[in-house]
């Protein structure tokens, strides 16, 4: 019953839009079935819930991750869609924000291409919303509009209030005070297929994902850059930010979406779509995007050689991985930041979806409590099936452990559109050549396997996406090989060998075999 999975949700964030929402299902039962055990059950179950939590509720625990919710495309008979969240790290407790007033809206900011946008709406604590959908209206020449309603919210100082975009999928997006204590953000559409909302914590953020119809392979954009603009941003900056007076345009992308979660097993068997197989055997991987995990000011796991930060390993790792893969696949490699620059999480799918990448690798360093702790792994988007893959992801995530596990069924209905079977495969590729090659080079090489997991930062990516853990910068032994630049580009050798693999498996008219001796001297284990 969703009255009872409802009412679960509201134990566990303990927000009272749960509760109203658990107690307005519960009353739907009785009233459509009154003469059943359903309702008998229902209002056993409204009484209990109406009776507790009239006392006072706990604080909120820190770093909750957001629930995340994705939306169908509704009907014009469709009713708004309540979207909950649970408290994000920071978010102040009930007596806080009745002391500080209301959330605050700090920027806007969008990304695009021709086919897809992503807006992501940043505030300073966390709040309910919902997403709702309006179908055009001729009589006051209104088009489309998809907009998110933001409860207990101001829009601050300085927003930029109207973003103009005027392109296949948009008119433009706007933001504005609907009431004394709601925002709305609004996406005027020309035409679409799908769309998703969601909340990412740490800060918060509400995520528009919007797609138009996919392109056919003959319409893919030869540029890395989404389309061209009076000026280009760099690899690391939004397409759009409301706190800048430059204005590109967003767009869209593709992702039908199905009306019920699948489970975990119906998500790790499915099939590779005939579209998305057609237009890979036709063009071969062309577009490569890697992503040196972290910097900035967010430096990631510290090593156990003082002074050591994951945001620098993962960089120059990603520079000399970006370098062997032109060399090997003459593809186009585009890198999600090529210095010391933040980028937060939803930046990257961003950027890797407007410039219509083939492939995303997202490349880290693995840590533990226990400096012992050992070896490689290599992730794709899926439910977590064991504690540690939890426990990397809350680290990455920047998420608590129990959130992750307590919020699965809400993170499988936002991968429904992941490309999970590719991206197994992709994974299987590089973790066997990683450990492969690097156990001819080294001593106490440790494959730990492929997994799978929740990672915010592979939401939403349109194409086959891996994170590598690359090996423990909390283990003295590998700290100090992952600092050393022969080791890197052992691992960057390996990298390359498991996508170079992955592509001749899917495309193998297109792979380009590396020019040059196909054999090189075995350096001896360190």
């Amino acid at each position: 019953m969703a009255a009872l999975l409802t009412e679960e949700m509201y134990r566990i964030s303990l927000l009272p839009s749960d509760k109203q929402e658990a107690v307005d299902l519960y009353k739907r039962t009785i009233h459509r079935f009154p003469k059943t055990s359903f309702a008998e059950k229902a209002r056993t179950q409204l009484e209990k819930l109406t009776a507790s939590a009239k006392g006072p509720e706990p604080a909120a625990e820190p770093q909750k991750l957001s629930e995340a919710n994705q939306t169908k495309a509704p009907s014009s008979s469709d009713s708004p869609k309540r979207i909950p969240t649970l408290p994000s790290k920071g978010s102040a407790s009930k007596k806080d924000n009745a002391g500080s007033g209301l959330a605050r809206i700090t920027d806007l900011r969008v990304w695009s291409n021709p086919h897809y946008t992503r807006i992501a709406v940043d505030l300073d604590r966390e709040t309910a919303f919902s997403s709702h959908l309006l179908p055009p209206d001729a009589s006051s020449d209104k088009p489309k509009r998809l907009f998110i309603e933001i409860d207990r919210c101001k829009l601050g100082k300085h927003i930029q209030q109207f973003i103009p975009v005027n392109d296949d999928l948009l008119l433009d997006a706007r933001a504005g005070q609907y009431t004394h204590e709601s925002v709305r953000v609004v996406a005027d559409i020309k035409s679409f297929e799908t769309y998703k909302v969601f909340s990412l914590s740490n800060p918060f953020r509400i995520i528009m994902d919007i797609w138009g119809k996919e392109p056919e392979p003959a319409e893919r954009p030869e540029e890395s850059s989404p389309q061209p603009q009076p000026q280009a941003p760099t690899s690391d900056q939004p397409v759009v930010s409301a706190k800048k007076k430059m204005l590109d345009q967003p767009s869209s992308g593709p992702s039908k979406q199905q009306p019920s979660p699948p489970s975990a097993s119906n998500v790790q068997i499915a099939k590779l779509k005939p579209k998305d197989l057609a237009r890979q055997l036709a063009l071969g991987v062309r577009r490569i995007v890697l992503d040196p995990g972290h910097g900035g000011r967010d430096k990631g796991a510290p090593g156990a050689i003082p002074g050591v930060y994951e945001k620098d390993i993962t960089l120059a790792i990603a520079l000399k991985l970006q370098k062997k893969l032109k060399e090997s696949l003459g593809c186009e490699v585009i890198l999600t930041r090529t210095t010391d620059k933040y980028l937060s999480l939803e930046e990257r799918t961003a950027i890797a979806n407007t410039k219509n990448g083939d492939l995303f690798i997202s490349i880290h360093t693995n840590s533990a409590p226990h400096p012992g702790a050992y070896g490689i792994e290599t992730y794709f988007l899926n439910l977590a099936t064991d504690d540690d893959a939890v426990m990397v992801a809350a680290r990455e995530n920047a998420t608590s452990r129990k959130t992750i596990s307590d919020l699965q069924s809400i993170l499988t209905e936002l991968m429904k559109n992941a490309k999970i079977t590719e991206s197994s495969r992709l994974a299987s590729m590089v973790q066997e050549n990683i450990v492969g090659h690097l156990s001819e080079k080294y001593t106490n090489i440790r494959g730990k396997g492929v997994k799978q997991a929740p990672f915010y930062v592979l939401l939403g990516a349109q194409m086959p996406s891996v994170l590598v853990e690359t090996s423990f910068i909390s283990n003295e032994r590998e700290c100090k090989r992952l600092t050393s630049p022969e080791y890197q580009s052992h691992l960057s050798d390996a990298i390359a060998k498991g996508i170079a693999r992955y592509v001749q498996s899917t495309s193998p008219a297109a792979y380009l075999e590396p020019a040059g001796p196909s054999s090189a001297k075995k350096s001896s284990k360190s």
